[in-house]
């Protein structure tokens, strides 16, 4: 399953991620993962949920961030949500460019398992229609 925390900068989608992950600790039996851009929301986290800073990894187009994901869940069977943050900037590209990696992204989730919890930067007036159908 995928969902997408959706908004304008500014409308607490970040402060919402960082909520719904630290609840998930207590939901989910597997591994909970939380992918940020950069450090500065690490200690907003409980202990328990996984931090990582794909801002190191050098993932810069949604072709790339997508195999990022799958190394993750190739290195970890018992991840069961892996929650996104500021997931445009880590793509470094617009909603309208995203498509692909969504459906790919669904089939993935599927197949594996795993809920996929992403917030986005996007206006809801001019948000794709493949995107509206994982908003939350």
């Amino acid at each position: 399953m995928i969902q997408v925390i959706h908004g304008k900068k500014g409308s607490g989608k970040t402060k919402r991620i960082l909520d719904q992950a630290n609840e998930a600790i207590k939901e989910h039996k597997g591994d909970v993962i939380f992918v940020d851009d950069d450090n500065r929301y690490m200690y907003d986290l409980r202990h328990e949920v996984r931090f990582v800073n794909a801002g190191e990894y050098g993932s810069d187009s949604p072709e790339m961030f997508f195999g990022f994901l799958c190394g993750m869940l190739a290195q970890n069977f018992d991840i069961s949500v892996i929650f996104v943050d500021a997931f445009l900037k880590l793509v470094k590209t617009d909603v309208e460019n995203t498509e692909e990696f969504f459906a790919r992204l669904d089939k993935l989730s599927e197949k594996h398992n795993v809920q996929f919890v992403l917030s986005v930067n996007c206006d809801d007036a001019i948000a794709p229609e493949f995107i509206k159908k994982y908003f939350i």
